[in-house]
């Protein structure tokens, strides 16, 4: 198996303690309004809000009714009502809305907004502008990481990523370094820190604040490293096909906070809702599994299990009531698993097949490598033109823009003019806004890859530039990846064979065709300890990095527990890789993210639709 965890790996902190305060805060919250009261949740909050708490248990603290935040007129009968939002204005808006309707109607209620993560200043302004601000009584909830498994956190702001790299809110910048000193403080000083990317620069620098801020604690430390990298380090990985099992099941099903529903395509006609963690023993064996080792594994699994059943022929009555009451339940609960991996599998086999899913990463693997890059070009051409999908056309398009440094004008503009003539003039500003990314862009007249890198070159042979001059800052958010990828190894041989029942490297998770830039930084900065020899790599990812080393009171074993924090979100492939890496290394990998992401949530988070 590709990730199954070594035998010398070491322990990782419980973090079940971060739902319990999580859990405790919310209901001594909730107290602070006594009685009976009606509560109205925002949609995207009932997901995780799910996986900490229950309505029991909301009922057992004088909640009557649960609500979903529609932005449209209530019909509550409370005389109190509580709010359990997001701090966002369009639903402040609407609670001011409903506030003056009562007023209107002559109600006299009681109401209370609890802001999660944190309230921000806009949201008491809209209150004082819309008049109710004296009506309202608002707390925070500092519900700042969600666990959804043993070694991956997340702070479930899918918006974090439009807001910063998009259009540059730092708004979000507080909580993140809020939940490391959340972190920080349960679970030791975390001293050891290695960062890239201006925003984790400002994540550090909220974290250290608060921590020389508050009390400092003598305590032994269960984490041994941080790593902060941001989103766009590395834009690569997260554009290129998922091809191991979870990142898959994303894919088809949408994982929703740790959990999914398989819907009709599961082992029934109902919505099947499933946790996926590693309690569940037959997804926990294939989950960083390459999805073409998956069905040999279930069939074994399959015929394992019916020979456990089949143990009952000829058993005595004593032994079949040990039977029973020791094996029967789990092997039932077994069989139910794998049923339901069976048909997800079948449907993912299904659905990418119909999209000639093996040519698509073909030409994607033509891509990474730089090779048949015309043919690559009439391939994408076919695709928007034959309207397959939307967001599959603007994903090859900023994949062939970022790995080829840019396209040349005359390819740039007719990919505009066909894409925009099948999908709609409205794309003008998302095009805009994929070239402010840096994601889809034309390269400069007369500007080539070899010229790019010379200049590179020049400034990082350059020991008295003691900052970034003009010219190397007129490089930014432009990609270098074929330079990285030499230097980095990135891309493997093609033409040595790729064994993908047995590993060898991260590449696995692309069909050995490519390191995720992002878990490649890591492995070689753990091997380095620290960014010496890497100068050249982080001048092409424009500077940003830093490191921050100190005793944290650490024993040998937590040293080798390691946080990665992804600024912008990170998908299930590198998840997998980090798992692959911390087994070959000896490492455990723990990964906490602004959200779980895939090409498709970071397109649609940059369409114009959503800007």
């Amino acid at each position: 198996m590709a990730c199954s965890t070594s035998k010398d790996s070491p322990e990782l902190p419980d973090f079940s303690l971060l739902k319990r305060l999580a859990r405790d805060q919310l209901i001594y919250l909730l107290e602070q309004l006594p009685g009976k009261k009606d509560l109205f949740i925002e949609a995207d909050l009932m997901s995780p809000l799910d996986r900490i708490s229950n309505v029991s248990i909301l009922k057992q603290h004088d909640v009557d009714k649960l609500y979903k935040v529609e932005n449209k007129p209530i019909f509550s009968t409370s005389d109190q009502l509580c709010f359990l939002i997001r701090p966002r204005i369009q639903t402040v808006k609407w609670i001011c809305d409903v506030i003056n309707a009562d007023k209107a109607s002559g109600k006299c209620r009681r109401y209370k907004v609890i802001f999660t993560p944190q309230k921000f200043y806009a949201c008491e302004t809209i209150f004082e502008e819309q008049g109710v601000y004296g009506d309202v009584t608002m707390d925070e909830w500092a519900f700042y990481l969600l666990p959804l498994d043993n070694d991956v956190i997340s702070l479930e702001l899918p918006e974090f990523f439009q807001d910063n790299f998009v259009a540059g809110d730092q708004r979000w910048v507080r909580t993140a370094g809020s939940a490391l000193h959340l972190l920080h403080s349960i679970y030791g000083p975390l001293s050891k820190v290695y960062g890239l990317g201006k925003c984790s620069k400002m994540v550090y620098e909220s974290w250290r604040e608060k921590v020389e801020e508050g009390d400092q604690k003598a305590q032994n430390s269960e984490i041994g490293t941080v790593f902060l990298i941001d989103r766009d380090v590395d834009f690569v990985t997260p554009l290129c096909s998922q091809v191991v099992y979870e990142g898959l099941v994303d894919d088809i099903f949408r994982i929703k906070c740790g959990c999914v529903d398989f819907g009709s395509d599961g082992s029934s006609d109902k919505s099947v809702k499933v946790m996926l963690n590693a309690e569940d023993k037959v997804f926990n064996e294939i989950r960083n599994e390459h999805f073409s080792n998956v069905f040999g594994f279930l069939s074994q699994k399959a015929r394992n299990l019916q020979r456990a059943y089949d143990k009952r022929q000829g058993m005595d009555i004593q032994q079949m009531k040990t039977f029973v009451s020791e094996e029967l339940k789990g092997l039932k609960q077994e069989h139910r698993l794998l049923s339901l991996h069976i048909s997800a599998s079948e449907s993912i086999m299904k659905k990418k097949t119909k999209q000639d899913f093996q040519e698509l990463l073909k030409y994607e693997h033509s891509l990474l490598e730089g090779f048949d890059i015309r043919e690559c070009i009439s391939f994408i051409e076919e695709h928007i033109n034959s309207q397959v999908s939307m967001i599959e056309s603007l994903r090859l398009l900023c994949l062939l823009s970022l790995t080829e440094n840019g396209l040349l004008q005359k390819d740039y503009r007719s990919f505009k003019t066909q894409y925009l003539q099948s999908y709609g003039t409205e794309h003008l500003l998302t095009f805009a806004t994929l070239k402010q990314m840096g994601l889809l862009v034309e390269q400069q007249q007369g500007e080539t890859l070899t010229v790019m890198e010379n200049q590179v070159g020049k400034l990082v042979n350059n020991k008295t530039a003691g900052k970034l001059t003009d010219a190397f800052s007129s490089l930014a958010k432009k990609s270098h990846f074929r330079a990285l990828s030499r230097k980095l190894n990135l891309v493997p041989k093609s033409d040595e064979d790729y064994d993908l029942r047995v590993p060898r490297d991260m590449a696995y998770i692309f069909s050995g065709a490519y390191v995720p830039l992002s878990c490649k930084l890591i492995e070689q900065v753990l091997e380095r300890d620290g960014w010496t020899g890497l100068e050249e790599v982080v001048r092409l990812l424009n500077g940003n990095e830093f490191v921050v080393t100190g005793n944290n009171g650490a024993t040998k074993e937590a040293q080798r527990v390691i946080l990665v924090m992804f600024l912008g979100g990170c998908t299930f492939s590198e998840i997998s890789a980090l798992r692959f890496l911390g087994r070959e290394r000896g490492y455990r990998f723990i990964v906490v993210t602004t959200a779980i992401t895939n090409s498709s949530r970071m397109l649609e988070a940059l369409l114009v639709d959503h800007l």
